[in-house]
């Protein structure tokens, strides 16, 4: 999914990404054209954090919507 595209379904999950995993550009032009994966790769994260990362989003979303 693309980090804007993310930014506009979840809007709750920026202060997570830009805190806990520097993703400081949520707001920049590249939002739009890069996925989750790729600005993590960006921001220095590896393929094993990247999916702690996930896991992490995904869960904070379960806590907050009920759903899985």
């Amino acid at each position: 999914m693309m980090i804007g595209e993310l930014m506009e379904k979840y809007p709750n999950l920026a202060e997570v990404l830009t805190n806990d995993y520097g993703f400081h550009c949520i707001g920049c032009m590249g939002a739009t054209m890069e996925t989750l994966e790729e600005g993590a790769r960006v921001h220095g994260l590896n393929g094993k954090e990247i999916s702690k990362m996930v896991t992490a989003l995904n869960q904070l979303l379960t806590a907050k919507t009920g759903k899985k």
